[in-house]
């Protein structure tokens, strides 16, 4: 079974077509990209996966389940870092995991989290003083807290330098290596080439392009 079977999904915003019957899947394991400018349609396409966001049409399934009408059921099998993630700044990384641990009602041991998302140096630093790259980690830390089965990664490295990305980088190929599905959204051709095993390029509301890494550069340089 796919982890996501997206058929014929549309979203419209008044007269603005923002999902345009698009189709894809998703295979347990994989890393896929939604590639694509800003505007493209990929962060509507997230949400409505995710569940937060209802769709005008077609059919999407997510771990087997319609997002939209299957609630917890399915958010608990869920890690997702939304666009522009931020937390309460005067929170530290190990309170932050907590605080999301007291919500799913599990037990976590947020010093083997922060060890995995490489943010074990910096446990007693205030969000605010973190570095736009271990904000970034820290995001990556909450959605590890109920043990997801699938990961949204919802542009995870916009507005960080090119050392910070590639250190995101390292941690979402090592979540990858545990064997989580992951859909990742970026307008970083470089980003999807590195991590995702098949990409979707997206451009007003429509998929232009799909297949490997290697495919779609071939294809359009």
């Amino acid at each position: 079974m796919s982890a996501i079977e997206v058929s014929a999904l549309q979203k419209s915003y008044g007269q603005l077509r923002a999902v345009d019957e698009i189709s894809f899947s998703v295979n347990r394991g994989e890393v896929f990209s939604l590639l694509g400018p800003n505007g493209a349609g990929k962060t509507t396409t997230i949400e409505i996966l995710e569940g937060i966001r209802q769709r005008d049409g077609g059919n999407v399934r997510v771990l087997g389940v319609d997002p939209w009408t299957s609630g917890y059921a399915l958010h608990k099998k869920l890690g997702i870092i939304p666009q522009g993630f931020t937390f309460f700044p005067k929170a530290k990384p190990k309170e932050a995991i907590q605080y999301y641990a007291d919500l799913f009602g599990v037990t976590v041991d947020s010093s083997e989290i922060l060890r995995k998302v490489v943010l074990d140096d910096a446990v007693n630093t205030y969000f605010e003083d973190l570095s736009g790259g271990q904000k970034q980690k820290v995001g990556l830390a909450l959605s590890l807290v109920n043990n997801p089965e699938m990961l949204f990664l919802d542009e995870p490295t916009t507005g960080l330098d090119p050392q910070a990305r590639r250190a995101v980088w390292e941690v979402i190929r090592e979540l990858k290596k545990e064997g989580r599905s992951i859909m990742l959204t970026t307008h970083y051709l470089e980003e999807a080439e590195v991590l995702a095993d098949r990409v979707a390029i997206m451009n007003k509301g429509k998929i232009a392009a799909m297949g490997t890494p290697a495919e779609i550069i071939a294809q359009h340089g």
